[in-house]
């Protein structure tokens, strides 16, 4: 939905929806991609998945974790409108490299371990990340950094948050 299209992603826990929330104050466009286009599905063919499928991603962090996609239709039609100056899709997907083509810069917040766990613990069991489980696995995400975009702009996303979003603005 703008003439500048930037996707800002990390591991969960690293600060997306904070740094949407604070844009988004600040008066830019903001699409919460995991609350707007996330579904579980197919990660292979986008086919959204069955119920049983879907009872599975809930016990088991991971398959749940690699099924999280985003609708590549909505993301595609969210980046034609270019009634705004900037927008910022903010959140995370493990088909991003489905569409990751169509923005004008992918950004990666980047914490440390503790500041990582520090945010984790701080979360309800009812949000991803907040249990046990959840967090181990986030744990080794954030070691592998194997599920974040190659080639994206890091950002140190340990300062205070202001300063967070300063810096990703003045990189676009």
């Amino acid at each position: 939905m703008g003439v500048k299209n930037y996707l800002i992603e990390g591991v969960s826990g690293t600060g997306k929806t904070s740094v949407a929330t604070e844009l988004h104050r600040r008066g830019y466009h903001v699409i919460h991609g995991d609350r707007e286009l996330a579904y579980k599905g197919n990660s292979e063919t986008g086919e959204p998945m069955d119920g049983s499928v879907l009872e599975q991603s809930i016990l088991d962090v991971g398959f749940g974790h690699k099924h999280h996609l985003w609708d590549v239709d909505k993301v595609r039609s969210l980046v034609a409108d270019r009634s705004h100056a900037i927008s910022f899709f903010c959140g995370g997907s493990r088909n991003f490299n489905r569409f990751i083509d169509l923005f004008d810069g992918v950004f990666v917040l980047d914490v440390d371990l503790d500041t990582l766990d520090r945010r984790l613990a701080s979360r309800p069991e009812d949000e991803f990340g907040g249990k046990p489980a959840e967090r181990e696995f986030i744990r080794r995400l954030h070691a592998t950094q194997e599920d974040v975009p190659k080639n994206a702009t890091r950002i140190d996303a340990n300062a205070p948050l202001a300063s967070v979003v300063d810096d990703i603005l003045s990189k676009c």
